[in-house]
């Protein structure tokens, strides 16, 4: 009976070149696949800030934060919106679906704000709208700039002009943002005294300014042959020109500036400090465009350091203060050394067992032909050089060969029986063709459900799936193409075989015979086996539920978050002074290279940067508890450290459950305690908080309306002078060396240290008479909530922790979980941010893969075995089974279910069925040529032996150095390597036993096909080898 392998056989050289094609398009490939540290994925979400100087909480909520919520809720590609009013700042963020594009959604975002500009207040700022990552709501990259000369006002303009433009014009980047700086700014300090002395107002100064510094276009004059630009010196540029600005005229006097006011070239009032350790710098945030290649852009950006780091001024020194991309380029690095590791392993395990360096070149030769094509297919599905294919290309080398060693093995197998070299190829690859097409469609088919997974789980593996698809179709074509050809010159002839290769013939005999023993007495109780199998599979549930599960391990990415709270009433220089504390807590760490913080005077983040892994003896893992502990005993700050996230997450700790409800937060406040209390009486966190502080101390200006009225005064015009004076805001802008900077008038800091001061601010009342502002107002004192926040246009209360070391996320969600299902009431209900999003939407996604997966490897086995019950020898007699071994180690600790440890078993379930194929596919062919059905049973499994050992020991060596992988990266690669490890040794032990006793018990009977009867497989092949001869 002719095959397609034939045509190969007897046209090597065509098998030659058609593989040499597949290397060398799979090279060129391989040159254009760009490097990340994921596949591309879009995790964005839109931030829209509003200022509204002087605004209290509840006016910001009201007036700012609901008109633009209601509004920009309504575009396409909402995943979930969540929103933060303060005293004077609303922050809205616009979570995506992952994947959609942020440009459109900007767009909308913008058109949406504009429908609703004229319902925000006027004084209000207009709306700022920018796109950042989700999962990174900051800056990829800082660069910190201290200066021995220059103070931060000087550095921060130095910066701006200089800096910021050359950075921002890198390939890749989005925006670059000064961050700790303080811009420029006319600072007018108004003398309350002085100006009640000459009957003015604050509303006199503020109205000066408008007035007096004004930039005119006046226009040009024309002429029949020239023209010229008018030009007009109406702005002031100058402390001089502004301090010399005619405020008013009294008695015949004119009142300048200066005489009701002091006048300096300052600064904006500082919102961060940022610093460099314990000193204080400015930071230039560098921002990728979403998408792109960061490693590659942080290539760029290190060059252009390097060549801006000459052309500095002496007093300037330049630091990277933190790189996101050195955990990505590291353990890209490592997982690179794990695939050379591998390839070694498996080329030495294949070599050992077969004894001959000529018989291992086949399976040898068929690796780097399978692994480079796979490149093909990347590169023409777009996909990138990732940790995540870089793992699927890992896992494949211990599957590739497997098809060529069946092959050889088979071809060998028929030449110790007497055939010619030739006659050996044609015959064993004939007996292959439909079972090698049959494990190959197996495997690829298995990572098909991968595709239609969706969320971040089915974004990041789909690459993962089609590259190891590819590369095992690749492997499979070789099989049916080059292998062959190799075998029939490589395969020594009978009598020819070297010392070591008669040695492994005979330990494999010695190894046959003992399984042909115990295969035999397996036989003779198979009621017993199946009831052990059946105990077994049933295990595989309770070994799932008493597992711990995460979405994902931890990972040393040489890097400690930290996120700040400071007291409510404290102010920046306050909160700066704690901070550093905390720098002197974290830098006394031996493993500490410095640490990068960003403060406010709500608190801040920051983080320590660890020194390379390699120099050090704790993971970040290890130091976790005792940082925690360190900068808890920090006065004056609350200091939540985190691990970084091992995948992209938004969110800021491990845990974040959602309190929604239409209910005050002040009645909120039993119920978040209870469930707080729960959190700590678990023993499960390192901390665990909520942003349900209602202790912000508050001076309400209580005004009396008709006082006012009485004094010819309205609330407007009181509220304008009261702005002028205490606000902050700005009147308008100046010229300074071409760049516009702001105008501030401001009484001074003395004057607004306390509240009874400024209860002593004189305003002017329409008839010129100047009154104090007590004799129509009073201060209230109250607390009030830190901020207001709302998720999905609901009041929401957040309730955050952190995990203890060796306590996985999904355990601490679900303390908080069950205390929040209990303490809460039924207006309330319950919703995710952050990891814990993720860990509920997807967490278990992969399950409902795997069992997707084996339904649709029984429809392709029963279309390849033209049975429905065949398939479920393979499926029941080892999957199951396997899948138990592998969860073992999950409930002993050794792992977790996690999505790697998950996409192992889906893995695991392809592997195991190749056994299965090779084993129940031979029997089959032997039932049709008239074999007896124990009879072709016990030879399809004694003749399949040395093959599925040979196989299986491919897939388990080689996988060994993911086990004991270490370094950036390594615990993915941990999890997935002992699933597989320990499934695989498992599941070969009863595919050699429990397979043989299903397919005795349930299969079909398969009698020989009377067309087929009439084509011996077996008849010699002279006339084939005589034509290729």
């Amino acid at each position: 009976m002719r095959s397609v392998t034939d045509t190969f056989i007897k046209h090597p050289v065509l098998a030659v070149v058609v593989n040499l094609v597949i290397v060398l398009v799979g090279w060129r490939a391989i040159s254009t696949l760009p490097v990340q540290q994921y596949p591309s994925i879009q995790s964005s979400s839109v931030l829209i800030t509003t200022v509204y100087y002087g605004a209290g909480a509840e006016t910001v909520r009201g007036f700012l934060t609901t008109p633009i919520e209601r509004a920009v809720s309504a575009i396409s590609g909402v995943d979930y919106v969540e929103s933060t009013s303060r005293a004077g700042v609303s922050s809205i963020t616009v979570h995506l679906k992952l994947n959609h594009n942020s440009t459109a959604a900007l767009a909308e975002v913008s058109a949406r704000l504009q429908q609703v500009r004229s319902e925000l207040p006027a004084e209000a700022e207009p709306p700022v709208v920018e796109v950042q990552r989700a999962d990174r709501p900051y800056a990829s990259f800082y660069l910190s700039f201290t200066s021995s000369e220059r103070n931060i006002p000087q550095l921060t303009d130095w910066l701006t002009r200089n800096m910021q433009p050359q950075l921002s014009t890198l390939a890749g980047v989005q925006r670059v943002d000064v961050v700790g700086g303080r811009p420029i700014a006319m600072r007018i300090w108004i003398d309350p005294d002085r100006l009640a002395a000459l009957n003015l107002a604050p509303g006199d100064v503020h109205a000066a300014l408008q007035r007096n510094n004004y930039l005119a276009a006046v226009g040009q004059t024309k002429g029949e042959l020239v023209q010229v630009n008018l030009l007009a010196n109406t702005d002031l540029r100058t402390p001089e020109e502004f301090k010399n600005l005619v405020v008013a005229e009294r008695n015949g006097a004119i009142v300048r500036l200066s005489d009701v006011a002091r006048v300096e070239l300052g600064a904006e009032e500082a919102d961060y400090i940022t610093k460099f350790s314990d000193k204080e710098a400015v930071y230039l945030g560098v921002w990728p465009v979403p998408g792109s290649n960061e490693i590659e852009v942080a290539s760029r950006l290190h060059a252009e350091m390097a060549r801006i780091r000459t052309t500095l001024p002496s007093d300037v020194d330049m630091q990277m203060a933190y790189d996101a991309t050195v955990f990505m380029t590291d353990a890209l690095h490592e997982i690179s050394k794990t695939l050379v590791e591998t390839i070694l392993i498996v080329g030495l395990v294949v070599f050992l067992f077969m004894g001959s360096i000529r018989t291992a070149l086949v399976p040898l030769v068929a690796m780097p032909v399978s692994l480079v094509g796979a490149a093909i297919v990347m590169w023409a599905f777009g996909f990138s050089l990732n940790l995540l294919t870089i793992l699927a290309i890992v896992l494949s080398v211990g599957l590739v060969v497997d098809d060529a060693i069946v092959v050889v093995e088979n071809v060998e197998r028929h030449v110790r029986e007497g055939k010619s070299r030739i006659q050996a190829a044609l015959i064993g690859a004939r007996e292959l063709l439909g079972p090698i097409i049959a494990m190959t469609i197996t495997l690829a088919a298995v990572y098909t459900p991968i595709g239609f997974q969706g969320g971040l789980t089915g974004s990041l593996f789909l690459e993962f799936a089609i590259t190891l698809a590819a590369a095992v179709v690749v492997s499979g074509f070789v099989a049916i193409t080059l292998s062959p050809v190799m075998s029939s010159r490589f395969v020594n002839e009978k009598g020819r075989e070297g010392r070591l290769s008669l040695l492994v013939h005979r330990g494999f005999e010695t190894v046959r015979q003992r399984y042909e023993r115990l295969l035999e007495g397996a036989l003779g109780m198979r009621w017993a086996i199946v009831a052990a199998a059946v105990v077994i599979m049933v295990a595989a549930w309770p070994l799932y539920q008493f597992s711990r599960k995460e979405l994902a391990p931890i990972e040393d990415q040489s890097h400690i978050s930290l996120f700040m709270a400071a007291s409510p009433d404290a102010s920046l220089e306050a909160t700066n002074k704690a901070s550093l504390q905390v720098v002197k807590a974290i830098t006394s760490f031996p493993e500490a290279k410095f640490m990068w913080s960003i403060t406010a005077n709500w608190g801040g983040f920051g983080g320590m940067v660890a020194k390379n892994w390699k120099e050090r003896k704790r993971t970040t893992e290890q130091m976790y508890g005792q940082v925690y502990y360190a900068v808890s005993k920090v006065p004056g700050l609350q200091v939540f450290p985190r691990l970084d996230p091992p995948l992209p997450s938004p969110g800021q700790y491990d845990v974040e459950l959602i309190l929604a409800s239409d209910i005050p937060p002040e009645q909120m406040l039993q119920t978040v305690g209870a469930i707080v209390g729960a959190g700590w009486q678990s023993g499960k966190f390192l901390y665990v908080d909520t942003d349900l502080k209602i202790d912000l101390p508050e001076a309400r200006v209580v005004i009396d309306r008709d006082q006012v009225a009485d004094l010819g005064l309205d609330l407007a015009s009181v509220g304008r002078e009261l702005g002028t004076l205490l606000g902050g805001a700005y009147v308008n802008r100046f010229n300074y060396y071409d760049r516009s900077y702001k105008v501030i008038p401001q009484i001074g800091d003395e004057r607004r240290t306390t509240v009874g001061p400024l209860l002593d601010l004189k305003i002017k009342t329409p008839s010129g008479r100047l009154v104090p502002v007590s004799t129509f107002t009073h201060i209230e004192s109250s607390t009030a909530p830190r901020t207001l926040n709302r998720f999905q246009q609901r009041n929401a209360v957040r309730i955050f922790g952190g995990v203890k070391p060796g306590v996985t996320k999904e355990e601490g969600l679900r303390v908080l979980e069950r205390a929040a299902a209990g303490a809460a009431g039924p207006g309330v209900g319950l919703d995710y941010a952050g990891e814990s999003r993720q860990i509920r939407l997807e967490g278990a996604a992969l399950t409902v893969t795997l069992g997707f997966a084996v339904i649709l490897i029984y429809l392709v086995l029963a279309a390849q075995f033209r049975s429905f019950r065949d398939p479920l020898i393979v499926l029941v007699g080892s999957v199951p089974l396997a899948i138990s071994g592998a969860l073992v180690f999950s409930f002993l600790d050794l792992t977790t279910i996690n999505i790697y440890s998950q996409v192992g078993l889906i893995t695991l379930v392809g592997l195991i069925a190749k056994n299965g194929i090779l084993i129940v596919q031979f029997a089959n062919t032997l039932q049709e040529r008239g074999v007896a059905k124990l009879a072709a049973l016990r030879e399809a499994s004694l003749t399949r032996l040395r093959p599925v050992l040979m196989t299986s020991a491919a897939t388990v060596f080689g996988h060994l150095p993911l086990v004991f992988a270490t370094g950036p990266g390594s615990a993915a690669r941990n999890s997935i390597g002992t699933v597989l490890v320990a499934g695989m040794t498992v599941g070969t032990l009863f595919t050699l036993f429990v397979v043989p006793v299903f397919y005795s018990l349930i299969a079909a009977e398969h009698r020989p096909d009377a067309d087929e009867a009439t084509e011996k497989l077996l008849e010699p092949a002279m006339a084939e080898e005589a034509s290729y001869a």
